[in-house]
């Protein structure tokens, strides 16, 4: 996968952009040995939104890197730009520390535990998942406030997956990747315990998100034309 590109500047941006350089080797500029104090590089991505769209992937696999709390906020100033019909703006973000993402961890563990027959396994499995998820360089969870009204709790949903995919791109854009998760764990009173999720609010995804380790193949996917109907 052709890696996104970005700009480098000082950390005052004086002196005008840097050279342009692929992203994975820009990062590897903002802590060289020997950097003096204050030399901070910060890295501005450029990247079209049709290339963003093609060349997005869920990623599995991601560094040590730590993902800070400017990015994660950037991520989701462009989440909140999705349309939202009669703009009830039903989302609602939960970013996960260490001990929050272990105790979803444990959640997620003991349901998968319950699939695997001998004890001993079992344990092994649940602390594998627990471990797995507290490790994560962020993680974000999506909530929708659920309204009465079984139209407006439908386009919510839609707003608010909408609102997901705004945030990927945006992660994608700056070089780094993300993985959604979703399915029945989410109702789990331990899962929506871990994240601190009140009454009247649904989680309707979790956002992994750091830097990509590795990055998997582009799928097949069924062409737009096989599956688009022009009605006269």
């Amino acid at each position: 996968m052709k890696p996104p590109w970005g700009l480098a500047v000082n950390r005052w941006g004086k002196g005008g952009p840097g050279k342009r350089v692929p992203l994975p080797e820009a990062n590897a500029a903002l802590n060289p040995p020997g950097r003096q104090p204050g030399v901070l590089r910060i890295i501005f991505p450029r990247m079209d939104l049709h290339e963003a769209i093609h060349t997005r992937r869920s990623i599995k696999q991601f560094t040590s890197r730590p993902v800070s709390r400017g990015e994660i906020e950037r991520f989701l100033d462009a989440a909140i730009q999705a349309p939202n019909h009669r703009m009830t703006q039903p989302w609602r973000f939960y970013v996960l520390g260490p001990e929050a993402r272990r105790k979803y961890g444990e959640a997620l563990g003991a349901r998968k535990a319950k699939k695997v027959e001998d004890p001993e396994a079992a344990r092994a499995v649940a602390e594998k998942v627990a471990a797995q998820e507290a490790g994560l360089p962020a993680m974000i969870a999506v909530t929708q406030t659920v309204d009465q009204n079984p139209e407006i709790r439908e386009e919510d949903y839609a707003a608010i997956m909408m609102a997901v995919q705004n945030l990927l791109l945006a992660a994608h854009a700056e070089g780094l990747g993300t993985h959604v998760r979703s399915g029945a764990v989410m109702d789990d009173p331990r899962a929506r315990a871990a994240v601190g999720v009140p009454e009247g609010e649904r989680i309707v995804a979790l956002i992994q998100l750091g830097e990509p380790a590795a990055a998997p193949e582009k799928k097949a996917r069924r062409r737009a034309a096989d599956v688009t109907t022009w009605v006269p």
